[in-house]
């Protein structure tokens, strides 16, 4: 009980000190989020569930949406996690400061040289989804600059020369297809790639036809990205997504919860030209895209 008081008397005091500040109702959520996880359980959480599917339960009335074997989507919902209650950890081997934002963590491997932050874990997910499923030769990313870079190119011995923004290709090394070179190839990726050309590159999709695997975009530098993981619908037609980020510094992963409505969480309801607050990231315009 004084635990509960101490949070709740926390909450008041920085309330009143961010109110007026531009980070404030991001902030207010964070806090309301950190309430509702330090006295209650969470309701739709399997605790024992090592995949996205198994992990989050449904809320009642509602149904996954069901897509494809192989596809992208299926991909996605059935990604494997670590086991509940496991910690964000940073590519230095440090803990996130923030270990309150998520319920589950997927296995997606952290470099430990720091490139693989929102964006670039995003684009890793993809790409390997493309290599599974033996569709190597539609692995390929735009660069900031606007030049494609496809796996097949570097694969076949072909690398950039950069000079600001003018990029070209030339063969300066002896080909290679291997699963090492593939990760070399990504590497490249997370420094020449992000949010900004994901923008640009990808097309836009309307709220009303999103689906697993389109992504919540603010371009910049850094921006942020986020990216829908399952997707379920009750009678009415009514959708409900869950959302995963890759985040700076290079990190886990995660599955976000959803401060602004903490009944239905982790899943997120979106409403076009609605702001979306997640529990990192403030989305005021947001924009959804999809991977070709």
């Amino acid at each position: 009980m004084k635990k509960l008081f101490f949070i709740l008397i926390s909450v008041i005091v920085l309330f009143l000190v961010f109110k007026s500040n531009s980070k404030g109702k991001q902030i207010t959520n964070q806090l309301k989020g950190l309430i509702n996880s330090s006295v209650s359980s969470p309701n739709l959480i399997n605790r024992k569930g090592i995949s996205i599917k198994t992990r989050v339960l449904l809320p009642k009335g509602y149904k996954r949406v069901t897509y494809p074997k192989k596809s992208f989507q299926e991909y996605l919902r059935n990604y494997k996690l670590k086991p509940y209650g496991s910690p964000i950890i940073n590519y230095n081997g440090s803990k996130y400061f923030a270990q309150h934002w998520h319920d589950a963590i997927l296995e997606v491997p952290v470099p430990k040289n720091g490139l693989q932050q929102c964006a670039d874990a995003l684009m890793r997910i993809r790409a390997e989804y493309l290599w599974n499923t033996n569709r190597k030769n539609e692995i390929g990313f735009n660069f900031t600059s606007g030049h494609y870079c496809s796996w097949k190119q570097y694969a076949n011995g072909y690398r950039p020369k950069i000079k600001g923004n003018k990029v070209s290709f030339h063969k300066t090394a002896a080909p290679n297809s291997s699963k090492k070179t593939f990760y070399k190839y990504l590497n490249l990726i997370y420094m020449y790639a992000g949010t900004a050309s994901l923008h640009k590159e990808l097309p836009k999709v309307k709220v009303k036809d999103l689906t697993i695997g389109d992504m919540l975009v603010n371009p910049g530098f850094p921006g942020h990205i986020e990216i829908i993981a399952d997707e379920i619908i009750n009678e009415k037609g009514e959708k409900l997504f869950l959302l995963a980020q890759g985040n700076t510094p290079a990190q886990n992963v995660c599955l976000l919860k959803n401060f602004e409505n903490t009944d239905i969480s982790p899943w997120y309801s979106f409403t076009k030209n609605t702001p979306v607050y997640t529990p990192s990231y403030h989305f005021k315009q947001p924009v959804f895209v999809r991977f070709k």
